[in-house]
């Protein structure tokens, strides 16, 4: 444990403007405060500041930062308070303190909202100053070390795990490559302590076996510069065993298969000398192909730079090569610490100036829930990048396997929402195409496109599916909202009663909602029955009599109908996954048919044809009917239509039937032989059509086919 003139000794060192008598008083303050209290390992509590203290001081970070580290257990479980540690070491302090304190007990077991809540307060807290990430970091890493002393296995996994999946990432995201890799591992020892035992052995065995390889690459290497009158460093870096272990399970290799277990870092003095080692290596040895990465002209989102590259280097090893300056090196190795912000400019409190923070912010903004804002969060911090440019130059980094759209959502919220094509690389694509390093990305938006609920299909970014997935809730209230407040005025009619939302904010508590229209959509949602809500409403109301009445949508008020006026009911419109409407599979109904609708808890409405045998099933339940019709000016969109055929088994057949499909302008999207003989298939076939008419004209043409014996339109 440091002692407090060496803490004071240690940041001196490195910091000019050290306030040593706030230091000193801080060390005080907390070990007071702390006074008793021990840790489960059974060492004076104050032992844990302190050593999370001393981490920072490795990062050279300055003395408010060191000073909060010290204090920032004392709100929490101390009887300190904000205002006293305002009052004796000043505003930034008590703000940075209290950032911290908020963020103590994250837990990621069953109260995951309690978790994922949290998560959301330390973005927050990080994006207004990012030096409450930096004690957080360390308070982690403290943690972690101590992880043994927790007797409770299912609290140290929960641990781990929350800091495998949170904390590392972070880490990484503002390049603190050790820090990140010390957290990662010690994780990894309890998540997988088999899988990493089973790699320190090999490690070991390793280390002797190949000792001599090691020191014999890098002598060639460094002669190799000083012949080509080049100043160069070589140093040879073991890779950590969860490091190994993750590579070997992503790209499904054993240990032996591994080439790369020690890294090879060449460290210069210029970007000009990086470029000079790189054509003195590949000029000597042949590079692997597809092994090269130049992130020193275009760096990782958290400043990280280097040149990547893999060799068939001496005696026939293939080695991996990473070559930096020395201001990368010490980037690479102390992230946003490196670079000592705090004492250049009035900015450097905010962690705004990042992009992937500004990111997290709008996911924040667009997220339903805490939980939503976590998995999205996740998604965001993958470590595997692609880099691509826009028209103007701009690089965009973003994880592997993002497509166009994730693209446009990276630019900016707005060119996402109203994007309906890309151009990749001067050449029109579809917006699920997946993006590959340097692609420059071209996207092509229109002010009357809103985002499409397939987008989330291959969107893979947490800022692209939090902006779609506030859209489609939108969009899926609004269905809700207007089929249940169509359904409701209906039933109070229906027995004799004005429909008003005064009556409806009687009985909110009772549905637990906090509006009459909340009570409406969960009505048109199918969560709550009209009849469950009139007999809120009026208690003691009796079933109708008559059980076979179909209850047709009301029309609004002030509207009188025509003699000769059918109802028209629901339009059928906006049809996306998780809406309100959906088309029964057992009748497939289009354009054209006659239509039922019928209410199914947690779906809404399902569309069956008006003489669908299954709606047998329901006719016991009249308030679940629902009268609905096609909208005629509605954009036509495709429907799938189902046919049963019976057609001659010879050669040439199966063509002829899908020649004569496509030619009428129909699309086979399923087909399935139901029954084969000598002489016919059975088959069901399953194409898309735009409305029932369309579907008769392909029937009719098939009709006409020789090869065809049978075809019908498929029921049930």
């Amino acid at each position: 444990m440091i002692r407090q003139f060496e803490l004071v000794e240690k940041v001196s060192s490195y910091d000019s403007s050290i306030d040593e008598d706030a230091l000193n008083r801080a060390y005080v303050f907390a070990m007071k405060a702390h006074g008793n209290q021990t840790r489960a390992s059974g060492d004076p509590y104050f032992s844990h500041p302190l050593e999370v203290a001393a981490i920072l001081t490795e990062y050279k970070l300055d003395s408010n930062s060191i000073i909060t580290a010290l204090l920032h257990d004392t709100i929490e479980d101390t009887e300190t308070t904000s205002a006293e540690v305002k009052s004796q070491f000043g505003e930034e302090v008590a703000q940075l303190v209290d950032g911290v304190t908020k963020l103590a007990q994250i837990e990621l077991q069953s109260q995951f909202s309690d978790q994922a809540e949290n998560f959301r307060k330390l973005v927050l807290a990080m994006s207004e100053d990012i030096r409450v990430l930096l004690v957080k970091l360390a308070d982690r890493l403290h943690n972690m070390r101590t992880l043994n002393y927790i007797s409770k296995t299912a609290k140290r996994r929960r641990i781990a795990l929350e800091t495998m999946e949170i904390y590392a990432p972070l880490a990484e995201r503002i390049g603190m490559q050790e820090l990140k890799n010390e957290l990662e591992d010690l994780a990894f020892a309890e998540l997988n302590p088999d899988a990493r035992s089973s790699i320190i052995a090999r490690l070991d065995f390793l280390r002797g076996d190949g000792k001599d390889n090691v020191k014999m690459i890098i002598d060639e290497l460094g002669e190799t510069f000083l012949t080509n009158n080049l100043k160069a460093e070589v140093v040879g870096r073991e890779k950590t065993p969860y490091s190994i272990w993750r590579k070997t399970q992503k790209k499904k290799v054993f240990f032996e298969q591994v080439a790369d277990i020690i890294a090879f870092r060449i460290i210069v003095d210029s970007a000009e000398d990086g470029y000079r080692t790189l054509g003195i290596i590949h000029g000597k040895y042949r590079s692997v192909p597809g092994r090269f990465k130049d992130y020193m002209s275009t760096p990782k989102p958290n400043g990280y730079s280097a040149i990547h590259t893999s060799i068939i280097g001496p005696q026939k090893h293939r080695i991996e090569i990473q070559i930096r300056t020395r201001q990368m090196h010490e980037r690479a190795e102390y992230g946003v610490a490196a670079h000592w912000q705090y004492k250049q400019s009035a900015d450097h409190k905010t962690g705004r100036q990042y992009r992937w923070m500004r990111e997290l912010l709008d996911i924040l903004d667009h997220a339903a829930s805490p939980d939503d804002f976590l998995e999205n969060t996740k998604l965001e911090m993958f470590p595997d990048q692609v880099f691509c440019f826009t028209p103007k130059g701009e690089v965009i980094a973003l994880p592997s396997s993002a497509t166009a759209i994730d693209f446009a959502y990276a630019v900016h919220s707005e060119l996402g929402d109203t994007c309906v094509g890309v151009k990749i690389n001067g050449r029109p694509m579809p917006l699920r195409t997946e993006l590959e390093n340097g692609d420059q990305i071209e996207i092509i938006t229109s002010p009357a496109q809103t985002p499409s609920p397939t987008w989330e299909n291959f969107a893979v970014t947490g800022k692209a599916r939090a902006r779609i997935r506030r859209f489609i809730r939108q969009r899926q209230r609004e269905e809700y909202l207007n089929l249940g407040g169509a359904i409701m005025e209906r039933a109070f009619q229906s027995e004799g009663y004005e429909f008003s939302d005064k009556a409806l904010g009687e009985v909110l508590s009772v549905f637990q909602v906090k509006s009459a229209e909340d009570l409406c959509a969960e009505v048109g949602a199918g969560h709550i029955t009209s009849r469950e809500v009139l007999e809120a409403v009026f208690p003691g109301i009796k079933e109708n009599n008559n059980t076979n009445k179909v209850i047709s949508l009301f029309r609004r008020r002030g509207k009188k109908k025509k003699k000769d006026e059918k109802d028209k009911g629901v339009p059928i419109k906006g049809l996306i996954p998780g809406m309100a409407l959906h088309f029964a599979g057992c009748c497939h109904a289009l354009p054209g048919d006659r239509i039922v609708g019928i209410i199914t808890k947690g779906r809404g409405i399902t569309i069956h044809t008006i003489d669908c045998e299954t709606l047998e099933e329901f006719s016991d339940t009249p308030e679940r009917w629902v009268d609905v019709a096609w909208d005629e000016a509605a954009t036509p969109d495709n429907h799938v239509g189902r046919v049963e055929l019976v057609v001659t088994n010879e050669p040439g057949s199966l063509s002829e039937l899908s020649l004569v499909i496509a030619k009428n302008g129909g699309n086979i999207s399923n087909l399935k032989i139901t029954n084969r003989t000598l002489e016919f298939f059975d088959m069901i076939i399953d194409i898309e059509v735009m409305d029932l008419k369309h579907l008769r004209n392909i029937i009719a043409a098939l009709r006409a086919l020789s090869v065809i014996n049978t075809v019908e339109r498929a029921r049930g």
